[in-house]
């Protein structure tokens, strides 16, 4: 594995942009003798910009918005405020017609590719959906599908078999040709390798990369998976409670970290080196546990478990600032001690994610070898 990410896209024009969106739900109390209802503010004020040909990583734990951010996106959910607007097109005031147009453009893998899939129909069946659904005929529909069967390294003769009948890394190809059928200029994966075995996962994140080469597609890729994410992106967004606490380009956010709980994130990963995992015990560890939603604490929302808390955190909602070239956090106290600023350095995670491969094995694969590989092959992320 590489021990940096891909090349940042400089000047690539916005494709996707996301300006204060806000999603609230309203749940029961539990144990309410009256029907009172709480507000569960899941998405508060975000920004996100993703560009053509890139991969932004949202990242943080679970519960904190990523993937309720992503239906607000899709509209799947209505957002209380804000606007998303693809290739400059307010998505949220789309009337029907209007939006079906748009959301042939932006797709979503989930995360668990047997969920996502008709069990009763057939591979070919399920691929060409999206592509019958927009009018493509069904002679034309079959050609696609082999074609994009054959992308993803199964053949075209998968498309005759059951969704049952494949392995878990197997059906997250078929989810991804699905996602490519009308060639959408977004994909959105939501944890679309994180249930997978470290050999199959890699091989998922090697075509993805190679799709994006090949096509110019663009990701926006929801994970927990630091080093995941520092293979996959160009650009990182952190989500703590609904907000995003920091963002800006990968190699920069993982090298210094300007945000508590980015830091809490990176420190998390597990190193190969059991010296230098000795040596990491207790860096910028948070204390307590993740309030609830329905209840925020006052302030920033970090505070109750940030190492760094002062009095003025629990008055002041901090917004994002500049800390370095396109890179911003949202702390009242940046720039954070330089000495706890590195918790995790690109070395340290190359074991962390898949082993090193035999020296006779290729570790880049192209789109001529795909079908070679089998899911159960030993699987090493690629340089980029």
């Amino acid at each position: 594995m590489s021990g940096t990410g891909p090349t940042a896209i400089d000047g690539a024009a916005p494709l996707l942009e996301v300006e204060g969106l806000t999603m609230e739900f309203r749940a029961a109390q539990v144990g309410a003798r009256h029907r009172d209802r709480s507000v569960v503010r899941a998405v508060d004020n975000v920004d996100l910009v993703v560009r053509a040909g890139e991969t932004v990583a949202l990242v943080g734990e679970s519960g904190c918005g990523k993937s309720t951010l992503a239906r607000c996106i899709l509209r799947m959910y209505e957002p209380v405020a804000g606007t998303v607007r693809l290739r400059g097109t307010d998505v949220l005031t789309a009337g029907s017609r209007e939006l079906r147009a748009l959301r042939r453009h932006v797709q979503l893998v989930f995360q668990d590719p047997h969920g996502a899939m008709n069990p009763r129909m057939r591979v070919g069946d399920v691929i060409a959906e999206p592509l019958r659904a927009h009018g493509t005929t069904k002679a034309e529909a079959a050609t696609r599908v082999a074609e994009l069967l054959e992308l993803v390294g199964l053949g075209a003769g998968a498309a005759d078999r059951m969704p049952h009948e494949f392995s878990g890394g197997q059906r997250q190809r078929i989810a991804i040709a699905r996602a490519l059928a009308l060639e959408p200029d977004l994909v959105i994966c939501d944890e679309s390798v994180s249930a997978l075995d470290v050999s199959v996962q890699a091989q998922i994140i090697n075509l993805l990369q190679d799709l994006q080469d090949e096509t110019g597609v663009s990701f926006l890729f929801i994970s927990h998976d630091m080093s995941v994410v520092h293979h996959m992106a160009h650009r990182v967004a952190v989500m703590y409670l609904g907000r995003v606490v920091e963002e800006g380009p990968c190699e920069e956010l993982f090298a210094d970290p300007q945000h508590p709980y980015t830091r809490q994130l990176l420190a998390s990963v597990p190193v190969a080196d059991p010296v230098v995992e000795r040596g990491r015990r207790g860096q910028s560890a948070a204390v307590g546990d993740v309030p609830s939603p329905s209840d925020r604490p006052s302030g920033c929302v970090f505070r109750t478990r940030c190492p760094h808390a002062i009095d003025a955190c629990a008055e002041t909602i901090p917004t994002l600032v500049e800390v370095g070239p396109a890179h911003r956090a949202a702390c009242i106290r940046v720039p954070l001690p330089a000495e706890e600023g590195v918790v995790v350095v690109a070395g340290d995670r190359a074991g962390a994610t898949a082993p090193a491969p035999p020296a006779e094995v290729a570790v880049r694969s192209t789109s001529s070898d795909r079908s070679d590989r089998s899911d159960h092959d030993e699987g090493v992320p690629h340089a980029r």
